[in-house]
């Protein structure tokens, strides 16, 4: 699996989490994606589903959540399946506040300081960037 699909799984649960704070809404297969990508990511990894779940309010390490979610991706099959449906409905959710919330996210990994031998945030921010067109998910993804 690749990070950026790591990403945009936490993006969305963070975006998805942001809009229900306001009137906006996005979809009700996003939600439902983005709930059983949780609750999978909950038995393999609690810790992590802890800190993402209190971002927006609270600031978290997104590179470490991304290591994490990335591992759990690898050890466990279930794990890999709920990114891969997340970041599918997120493909096609066309809520333009959600995208905004997705570039943000984006945003948010580019100001994260460097560490040496780990994720470079900035092209990883900009690979998330590029698949967000408008309302459109235009990248292939690849799943491992």
């Amino acid at each position: 699996m690749i990070l950026e699909t790591a990403a945009i799984a936490i993006g969305s649960v963070i975006a998805t989490k942001a809009l229900e704070k306001t009137t906006e809404k996005v979809t009700e297969t996003l939600l439902d994606k983005a709930g059983k990508f949780l609750v999978t990511l909950k038995k393999q990894s609690p810790h992590t589903v802890a800190a993402i779940e209190k971002a927006p309010e609270q600031a978290i390490d997104y590179g470490k959540a991304l290591l994490e979610v990335e591992s759990a991706a690898k050890a466990n099959p279930e794990v890999a399946e709920a990114i891969k449906e997340l970041a599918e409905a997120a493909k096609t959710e066309p809520n333009p506040q959600f995208i905004q919330s997705i570039q943000e996210f984006a945003d948010t990994l580019k100001s994260q300081p460097q560490q040496p031998n780990s994720i470079n945030y900035k092209n990883l921010a900009n690979e998330i960037k590029n698949v967000f067109q408008g309302n459109t998910f235009n990248a292939p993804v690849t799943f491992n």
